[in-house]
């Protein structure tokens, strides 16, 4: 392998497949409500940030045996994951939290994902969270959307957050042994290659477990699809993704946990989605080209732990 792969790490972890369960519920962000702003992201639209769930009028527990009697059926799986995956599923008050976690709970269930904010973790969700992963043996994971390390960026794109916000959320979830997976977009059109570097460094500095990658798909009816119609942004080359994932792979420290490295998008009210080519071809491409240029996972991670110092000593 080229890259330290998420399905991998589950059979190594676990001793066979496993499979999340994607959880919707009618949630919002506060970027969304106004207590930051409003209209949420440029990218997102009414839906959020996910697609091909159950219908949130469904219960936790009704989408959790749905979703199982389809993967069983379909994939023989015997383990899985409870992923809340749309919006921010940490802005929810205390006792609501309590009652989603354990309605999300089974014997078959050996962990709990949540898609949540940098600026929605706190302590309160964090103890509880750490309690519970050690009294019912879960693996907890809080999926993290920074999207991009580039701080003008993420006023462009109404994150509704900053860098700083980011890394304290990490500390925080280090502190309370919580295992963290942060989301980046790795062509949004204000970033350039440096940023792709200086997030990898940054992610790999702060000892993050697991990373998902995705590339920018476009929404009508967004205010980035907009932008898009209308010529004022310009999108990178299929070519120029496929550089950029390969040089923040070999950035990125070689332990850290690959998700994925290009997202799937739905291709209904779309305008933009991954260069019209399918998911798995581009992530297949990017293989092959590292192991064309025999490149891998962590091959340019040697900046970290004083590395003026190492070379000074090698000098000396």
């Amino acid at each position: 392998m080229r890259y330290n792969s998420y399905s991998q790490y589950l059979k190594e972890r676990f001793g066979e497949k496993v499979y999340k369960l994607p959880i919707n519920l009618p949630l919002t962000c506060p970027n969304r409500d106004g207590v930051l702003s409003y209209g949420g992201c440029i990218f997102c639209g009414e839906e959020g940030g996910s697609f091909e769930n159950l219908p949130n009028y469904l219960t936790i527990r009704e989408q959790i045996l749905k979703n199982k009697d389809y993967i069983r059926k379909n994939y023989k799986a015997n383990k899985f994951i409870s992923y809340f995956q749309k919006f921010t599923n940490t802005y929810v008050p205390m006792n609501y939290f309590r009652e989603m976690i354990a309605n999300s709970i089974d014997d078959d269930i050996v962990g709990i994902s949540l898609s949540t904010r940098p600026d929605c973790i706190g302590e309160e969700y964090l103890e509880y969270l750490s309690d519970l992963s050690k009294k019912k043996d879960l693996e907890i994971t809080l999926e993290i959307g920074l999207q991009t390390v580039n701080y003008h960026t993420l006023k462009i794109i109404n994150r509704g957050h900053t860098l700083a916000e980011f890394i304290d959320s990490i500390l925080m979830c280090k502190k309370y042994s919580i295992r963290t997976c942060v989301h980046l977009i790795l062509n949004l059109p204000w970033d350039t290659m440096d940023d792709v570097v200086e997030a990898a460094k940054i992610l790999s500095a702060l000892d993050v477990n697991e990373v998902k990658l995705h590339a920018l798909y476009i929404l009508n009816g967004t205010v980035l699809g907009d932008m898009y119609k209308s010529g004022k942004i310009q999108l990178i080359s299929k070519d120029e993704y496929i550089e950029r994932v390969i040089t923040f792979l070999e950035w990125l420290k070689d332990d850290i946990v690959i998700q994925r490295i290009i997202g799937r998008a739905p291709e209904e009210g779309s305008l933009f989605v991954n260069w019209n080519e399918s998911w798995w071809k581009i992530r297949d491409e990017i293989t092959k080209e590292m192991e064309k240029r025999n490149t891998y996972q962590g091959k340019k991670c040697h900046y970290l732990a004083g590395k003026a110092l190492k070379n000074f000593k090698n000098i000396k």
